[in-house]
């Protein structure tokens, strides 16, 4: 079992940078692919990246593409979010997941097994 929390959000403006991080308890952190969800107020939780037990391979979803970027350090049991040229569109919780199964490509939320509690982040105009 892992514990997860996420730290990093907060209020910025349109066009900002802000990287969310993701510490993981536990000696296996390693044995867990990773991911990002967010969600929006009224909206549904919709995957935003996701990263392989190595970190060799990453994944995004399409409004994020080229904008965020998905890194972790094994040694610190931490995943990161970094998030450049926020739009107001990316205001949402947002939530680090772990799960169990090495699958690349994963995006949805009912594959990953353990959640965070989730990191507000707000992007004004």
């Amino acid at each position: 079992q892992v514990q997860l929390a996420e730290s990093g959000g907060g209020l910025v403006q349109a066009g900002d940078s802000l990287r969310l991080s993701c510490a993981a308890s536990g000696r296996t952190f390693s044995s867990y692919g990773m991911g990002w969800f967010r969600q929006a107020p009224g909206k549904e939780r919709e995957f935003v990246a996701g990263i392989s037990r190595s970190g060799a391979n990453t994944w995004y979803a399409d409004p994020v593409k080229g904008r965020f970027t998905i890194s972790r350090d094994n040694a610190k049991n931490t995943v990161y979010l970094q998030m450049k040229s926020l739009k107001p569109e990316d205001t949402a919780v947002y939530y680090c997941a772990a799960k169990v199964l090495e699958l690349i490509g994963s995006v949805r939320d009912r594959e990953y097994d353990y959640w965070g509690q989730g990191t507000q982040v707000t992007v004004s105009s």
